[in-house]
């Protein structure tokens, strides 16, 4: 895959930005709208898959290493383990959010039912759709960066 005109380059490098921000804005809320960790990675993965397209595959493998997607991947699945653990470390029975009445990242995480709509009434959740979003972002990101190069080899054969 070769890179494409000046003009598609040029408008994918405004939009992707953009479509990073809206994807993890659908993160960050997930716990209070529709969407979460699988939903905003599957965006910014898309913006991601915009510019590999855009630029060309030769292009996005110089600057970006599969040593480093498999990291940040691992790094968002053990993030998401080690949340959960602390939950049934902390928790009683079942699962329980252990950050509820603690002064934690944004201030006093309020219990249940207090304020709808602010974000700290996730508690534990948006910290892990911040996982899930991590994991999805790297692992669909590199399939189709996968997908690109075993099209260019075979590109290159004939």
């Amino acid at each position: 895959m070769s890179g494409m005109s000046k003009i598609v380059k040029t408008i994918s490098g405004i939009a992707f930005p953009f479509i990073t921000i809206y994807g993890l804005y659908i993160i960050a809320h997930g716990h209070l709208t529709p969407g979460g960790g699988f939903q905003g990675g599957a965006i910014v993965a898309s913006g991601c898959a915009m510019i590999l397209v855009s630029y060309g595959s030769i292009w996005t493998m110089n600057r970006v290493r599969e040593k480093n997607l498999s990291i940040l991947e691992s790094l968002g699945a053990v993030c998401f383990i080690l949340l959960a653990l602390l939950g049934l470390g902390f928790g009683t029975v079942f699962f329980n959010n252990f950050l509820v009445g603690t002064n934690s990242l944004f201030g006093v995480v309020p219990a249940v039912g207090s304020g709808l709509a602010n974000i700290n009434t996730g508690g534990v959740i948006p910290l892990m759709n911040f996982a899930v979003g991590l994991k999805v972002i790297v692992g669909l990101f590199g399939i189709v960066l996968v997908m690109a190069y075993a099209s260019r080899t075979k590109e290159g054969k004939k």
